[in-house]
């Protein structure tokens, strides 16, 4: 599995969910943010005073795939979310190594198997985890 985080501009994100959910991806994450990249901000003038602004509104978009669907998501909010200027955005994508549906305790580790996860040994124990580390996920 992997995590797809897209930076990208405010006013891009309808676009850029409606594209996904054309491809037939489903589900994520979205946060309000602020930072800048190469374009460090902008000067705007109000009052006739000069002001500086650093951080910009940004989007986060942040969706877990399983690693056939990264390429597709990927091409599909890079031509969504493109306007051609200074300031688009990033994509990044990382590994996860599990995901835990919090409602039914079930843990995929990215096989597109679902298994029982047995978190807690009793309940006065702390809770560890009851499944074999994943030293070869991704390879």
């Amino acid at each position: 599995m992997k995590l797809v985080t897209a930076i990208i501009k405010p006013f891009k994100l309808d676009e850029v969910k409606h594209a996904l959910h054309a491809a037939g991806i489903r589900g994520m994450t979205v946060t309000e943010t602020q930072g800048f990249g190469r374009q460090r901000g902008h000067t705007e003038t109000y009052s006739g005073t000069d002001n500086t602004v650093e951080f910009l509104p940004k989007v986060k978009v942040e969706i877990i795939l399983l690693d056939d669907a990264v390429d597709l998501a990927v091409e599909t909010i890079s031509k969504a979310a493109r306007t051609g200027r200074i300031g688009d955005g990033k994509i990044f994508v990382s590994p996860i190594e599990a995901a835990i549906r919090i409602r039914e305790l079930w843990l995929n580790l990215g096989d597109g198997v679902n298994q029982a996860a047995d978190f807690f040994s009793d309940a006065t124990s702390i809770p560890s985890w009851n499944v074999t580390p994943l030293t070869t996920f991704g390879k």
